[in-house]
């Protein structure tokens, strides 16, 4: 991933077009419309069409949540922050985090944009659905709700100041931001970074 020097003011355009452009753009409200009625329909149908025990239903959900803090580091070590050699690839890696590293203070691209949001989550469903069956009812609903914890998170370190308990997450992110790509990958958590040795070092 490429992009120019850090700018702390403005906004990229990525596309010429301006529907496409402010589709690239949204809000945390508009999210959390899209996927807490989801979360909620998915848990209720699971209990009382589906035959799964409240127990099952707790259980799956923490561990989708986990699961999505996993998913959440690796997408972001090896994915948006992958060295691509075409141009193609460039500007689709760009697009996908390379502005967000450019424009970290534009507050419309800290959420996935509702179009491709929808489409990477009806994804992921079928293939959960396709490993794990009705169970999904339950796992799903908790990776989403990793996702809008991240997603809350990540506006949250790019807009507010830390609050005293969470200022270790607040340097992880942006010592990822301004001095060590290459370390502080998670951002609803620091986890990972320690399971995998990737926190950044305090003196940095």
């Amino acid at each position: 991933m490429q992009f120019n020097k850090i700018q702390n003011k403005g906004q990229a355009r990525l596309f010429k077009s301006e529907l496409m452009e402010q589709m690239t753009k949204t809000h945390p409200v508009v999210i959390y419309s899209m996927y807490i009625p989801v979360i909620a329909f998915m848990l209720y149908y699971g209990v009382a069409y589906k035959s799964l025990s409240i127990t099952t239903e707790l259980f799956l959900f923490i561990t989708g949540m986990l699961t999505w803090s996993l998913f959440e580091y690796i997408m972001h070590r090896y994915l948006f922050h992958m060295i691509a050699d075409s141009p193609r690839a460039k500007r689709i890696l760009y697009a996908m985090h390379g502005v967000h590293h450019e424009f970290p203070r534009d507050k419309e691209r800290l959420f996935m944009p509702p179009v491709p949001s929808f489409i990477a989550a009806c994804i992921v469903f079928c293939i959960i659905y396709f490993f794990i069956k009705w169970n999904a009812l339950a796992f799903f609903p908790g990776f989403l709700l990793g996702y809008l914890m991240y997603g809350s998170m990540h506006f949250a370190i790019h807009t507010f100041a830390p609050p005293k308990y969470m200022k270790a997450l607040w340097r992880n992110h942006h010592l990822h931001h301004y001095k060590t790509p290459n370390k502080g990958f998670g951002v609803s958590s620091t986890l990972w970074d320690v399971i995998f040795q990737t926190v950044p070092a305090k003196e940095e």
